[in-house]
């Protein structure tokens, strides 16, 4: 996998906080090993600088020693003030030890080097002198009364070693623990700091179509945040103005279409009485199918529009959902003979309003007619303390990606657009509102071949 992808992914799964949480110990981490690598090439710089100090003071010590010839002199400079840090060879013109300090007594020459007198070099090595680290050895050649001497100066680099290695483990324990603490402090601080926008997503979680008056909260703080809140209220503000008018004009039409409709059904009924030759009989019938169709189509949306501006309200009476149920049974087999009913029906008395329940019935049974190839379902039982209808066909299969979305209003699923083949997309809607107003449900079945829908009203 690409290491894109995978961050993709990463970022995908991961919150705000732990991505803060991540750079921000990601970014210590890199800026502390960049300082930590700069204060080590400096305290070991400045190590190094104090032993090629201290080996510098010595040479100039056993220098000025052989220069005046005073064997006290020379003694106390090949005395060590660190036993085992520093150690002195004096070397005659033929390689010979005539001086040494006490560590090396016995011991040959400590190195090879041999400069000319006023010449300086140096070199790095071991010596056995009880030491791990090695020794940095300064060569200095001397003219003397005596001959040309040689001048040997070790100085232990075990401070310098021990100098980097504690500042190696200070930065291999303390890195890893400065980068927890700021990731876990990113963490806490950047939850702290969207606490406000939780409080905000939780409450637009709750705002639906009929509760648009609702508003975000907006933090006391004069930062982004607030920004924020106040850019989305105004934008609720916006959408509720639209909401309302949409409502306004969909409610006022529905109410200025019913008394043209009812004229047009009335003067149809007229006509149908008047004893019209075939040909315009039958262009009355179609008027007085349309007058209808439309009729259902203002009181659905007049229905709609009072349940976003009031809710539904509903009656509750005993209603026996058996009688309504054999209502519709007797409806589908006058008006579509060439359907086969199915189903089994029993006794189910409720709490509810007759009227808004056969309006669901209603809705649900043309429905399952409209989609139907040779049987429709018609089932009435008791489950669970539920009254359980089932209306359904032997028609096609509603997808599960579409079980939810056919509840919404103005969905059709089905792609003709004619009026005798697809539905306007309200009476599911409806169909729901009602239910949901019973304390009910109403749902879609798993199935694979036919569709069934589910309501269940509590007893």
């Amino acid at each position: 996998m690409r290491p894109r992808v995978l961050m993709m992914r990463l970022r995908r799964r991961l919150g705000v906080r732990m991505r803060s949480a991540l750079a921000a110990g990601f970014v210590v981490a890199v800026a502390s090993v960049l300082a930590g690598g700069v204060l080590l090439v400096t305290a070991r710089g400045i190590l190094v600088d104090n032993v090629n100090t201290a080996a510098n003071d010595r040479i100039n010590q056993v220098t000025a020693a052989l220069t005046s010839g005073s064997g006290t002199q020379l003694e106390s400079a090949l005395r060590p003030a660190a036993p085992g840090r520093t150690v002195v060879q004096v070397l005659d013109a033929g390689g010979t030890v005539i001086g040494a300090s006490a560590a090396i007594t016995g011991i040959g020459p400590m190195s090879g080097l041999r400069p000319r007198a006023g010449q300086r070099q140096q070199e790095t090595r071991h010596l056995e002198v009880g030491q791990d680290a090695p020794f940095k050895i300064f060569a200095v050649g001397v003219a003397t009364s005596d001959g040309r001497r040689t001048v040997l100066v070790a100085e232990s680099m075990d401070a310098v070693d021990d100098g980097t290695e504690a500042i190696i483990a200070a930065l291999l324990v303390g890195l890893p623990v400065l980068a927890l603490v700021v990731g876990v402090a990113t963490f806490l601080f950047v939850g702290r700091t969207l606490r406000p926008v939780e409080a905000m997503r939780r409450q637009a979680a709750t705002i639906t179509a009929t509760s648009l008056h609702t508003r975000l909260p907006r933090p006391p703080a004069d930062d982004e945040i607030a920004a924020l809140a106040t850019t989305m209220n105004t934008m609720l503000d916006r959408i509720e103005t639209a909401s309302e008018a949409q409502r306004r004009f969909v409610a006022d039409a529905s109410h200025e279409l019913r008394s043209p409709l009812a004229t047009i059904h009335a003067n149809a009924d007229l006509l149908a009485g008047a004893g019209l030759d075939e040909g315009p009989a039958r262009s009355v019938q179609r008027i007085h199918a349309e007058s209808r169709r439309m009729a259902r189509l203002v009181d659905d949306l007049l229905l709609l529009a009072r349940v976003d501006d009031h809710g539904l309200r509903i009656r509750h009476d005993e209603v026996d959902l058996d009688d309504l149920v054999y209502l519709e049974r007797e409806r589908i087999s006058v008006e579509h003979p060439h359907l086969r009913l199915e189903g089994a029906v029993e006794p189910v008395r409720v709490g509810g309003d007759p009227d808004q329940l056969q309006r669901v019935l209603r809705n649900l049974v043309d429905n399952a007619v409209r989609h139907a190839h040779e049987s429709v379902t018609i089932s009435l039982a008791v489950r669970d303390g539920f009254g359980e209808v089932v209306v359904g066909n032997d028609g096609p299969a509603i997808d599960a990606a579409d079980r939810d979305r056919i509840f919404d209003r103005f969905v059709r699923l089905d792609d003709s657009r004619s009026r005798q083949g697809g539905g306007t997309g309200l009476g599911l809607p409806i169909a729901r509102d009602i239910i949901s107003a019973h304390r009910g449900t109403l749902t879609v079945d798993d199935r694979t071949d036919g569709a069934a829908m589910r309501v269940r009203i509590p007893l």
